[in-house]
């Protein structure tokens, strides 16, 4: 059985997709990016400030479903600009203190001409 997360905490979905679906114990989330919950306007002038707003947006999911940061158990990681990698780094690691695995990719383009976006699998049979 699948249960589809919808929390007003995070930016509601933007195409016709859920923010997170739970599947058996494993939670994935969809792409987050800078995006107010409230207004839905990017967040942050530099990698940094949307960095925050990314990690504050899958903390609103993790926490809609009853965990953490510390039950990541995989990221994927996208950059507009790799020269970003460090700065982006600094941020992630305040909120992925468990080190899941993680990929970190360069991609052309992304959504609303945001920097970063993030995407989670969780393990929530803890």
């Amino acid at each position: 059985m699948l249960k589809f997360t919808k929390t007003d905490k995070a930016p509601e979905a933007i195409g016709p997709y859920s923010q997170g679906v739970v599947a058996g114990d494993l939670l994935f989330t969809s792409g987050q990016i800078a995006l107010d919950p409230q207004s839905g306007e990017v967040c942050g002038k530099n990698i940094e400030e949307q960095t925050e707003r990314v990690m504050q947006n899958l903390g609103a999911i993790l926490e809609a479903n009853n965990i953490s940061f510390d039950k990541a158990i995989k990221t994927t990681c996208f950059l507009a600009n790799m020269s970003d990698f460090s700065a982006f780094n600094k941020v992630y690691a305040k909120y992925f203190t468990s080190k899941p695995a993680r990929s970190c990719v360069a991609v052309k383009e992304l959504p609303k001409n945001v920097l970063c976006e993030v995407e989670v699998i969780a393990y929530i049979g803890w």
